[in-house]
């Protein structure tokens, strides 16, 4: 494990790498629930889903573990999931299996543009300043997501016809009885571990507010006690691609929207948890982000394959790094999850978002610290740093945090006459960033 993984250069042991892994996978565990229910909804086999989702984030992950040795994991993504069912399939009346074919395409062009360092490059040219805002921004991103999926905080938003709606963007849940109070338990347990410093606290936390929740009623024990079960077949969805459609301006819509989704959510992921735990390099830079980039790639391409939509890196990552992963010992944790779930697939279905919630809520917190090194005193920069902190969370996306903050970045300095501290490769991007929303 030393030699493969150089545990002593990073400062950690195989204990704490391991702890870190399994805490990941129990963060990001419900993937394994709601990708099949969402892609479920084209017509595609909702067991056959399990097992490709499994499948795909074990592949993944392994390879970030083995290749990169990065403390990362992946899965099919959020978000672009639910772009592939409601709007290429159901939307626009594509079949799944043409919608499978673009996701494969965007893998192999992701592969193409690794090889090539366009992604890598495009890491590097994000600007410090930038880096450290972009895991402020992740950190309020995955609080919100704790809290509203939990039921904390959720819409205020009602009809109040003719189409109307009325009431606040987002307003207090019920927090005193179901899920929202068992979060709240959670979160006071989980606290009071990590300001204990018990090893773990954050993957403790979770099993406690698990069990915590059966009385409650918020954890549901699978049918009959019956926590084995053999994987579903994957035949339904695998390899069904159909390049029938490839050649048409809407193919080349979705494709795009595909690619440009991905990029950025992945390259956000990497910058904001490296920049947290200090894991970039004295130039500002992600080590070995074209290994990691490369991770997401084969993930997406052999994703396609196996029946499930983009594969990309997990922003739940951070709960692992704040357990103190900080090789690919943590990934190759996770993954190792992912295999057991394939069999125990009733036990981790259990694990309810209100369980996982308080350990989100608080890696939110730990990811906060980088912006007490943001230059507030200069407009230039804070700006456009205040801009991708708070984009992230209110327009639930970490891309369009990253856009939002590069356009204006490059906007300021430019007004100011301070084009020299813009990248050639920071004007290419902003320009790819207008023609998305002019045209997207």
């Amino acid at each position: 494990m030393e030699k493969m993984f150089r545990l002593k250069d990073n400062n950690t042991n195989v204990k704490t790498e391991i702890m870190a892994g399994i805490t990941t996978f129990m963060t990001m565990a419900y993937i394994l629930v709601v990708n099949p229910n969402i892609l479920s909804s084209t017509g595609m086999d909702s067991g056959a889903l399990f097992t490709a989702t499994a499948l795909s984030s074990i592949i993944a992950t392994l390879v970030m573990a083995f290749h990169a040795n990065l403390p990362f994991a992946l899965a099919p993504a959020m978000g672009p999931n639910a772009f592939f069912a409601f709007t290429v399939v159901l939307g626009t009346g594509y079949s799944w299996e043409t919608a499978l074919t673009a996701v494969f395409l965007e893998g192999i062009i992701f592969i193409v543009l690794t090889f090539l360092n366009i992604r890598e490059a495009i890491v590097n040219a994000i600007p410090l300043t930038l880096k450290k805002a972009v895991s402020v921004g992740i950190g309020l991103f995955i609080a919100f997501l704790g809290l509203y999926n939990s039921g904390i905080v959720k819409s205020g938003m009602f009809h109040v016809g003719d189409g109307k709606l009325d009431g606040l963007p987002v307003t207090l849940g019920n927090i005193t009885s179901g899920s929202g109070l068992l979060a709240l338990l959670g979160l006071i347990i989980t606290g009071f571990l990590l300001a204990k410093k018990i090893k773990g606290a954050l993957l403790l936390g979770i099993i406690i507010t698990t069990i915590i929740g059966i009385p409650m009623g918020v954890t549901q024990l699978p049918e009959g006690l019956k926590f084995i079960a053999t994987p579903p077949s994957l035949k339904p969805i695998f390899f069904k691609l159909d390049f029938t459609n490839i050649f048409t301006i809407e193919m080349l819509i979705v494709l795009f929207t595909f690619l440009f989704v991905d990029m950025f959510d992945t390259v956000g992921t990497l910058v904001g948890v490296a920049t947290k735990t200090n894991m970039l390099d004295k130039d500002g830079n992600v080590p070995r982000a074209k290994q990691a980039l490369f991770a997401d790639s084969i993930g997406t391409t052999f994703g396609a394959l196996l029946g499930t939509s983009t594969v990309t890196t997990y922003v739940e990552s951070a709960s692992g790094v704040a357990e103190g992963g900080r090789t690919g010992l943590t990934a190759l944790s996770t993954a190792c999850m992912f295999i057991i779930a394939l069999f125990l697939s009733p036990l981790f279905i259990m694990i309810p978002s209100a369980a996982t919630a308080p350990a989100l809520i608080l890696v939110g917190l730990f990811m906060m610290s980088p912006i007490k090194d943001i230059d507030f005193n200069d407009f230039t920069e804070a700006i456009p740093a205040f801009l991708t902190i708070i984009m992230m969370p209110l327009t639930y996306s970490i891309s369009e945090g990253i856009v939002f903050g590069m356009i204006s970045y490059v906007v300021l300095k430019l007004l100011i006459g301070k084009y020299k501290e813009i990248s050639p490769l920071m004007y290419g991007t902003v320009i790819l960033f207008v023609v998305k929303i002019l045209f997207g």
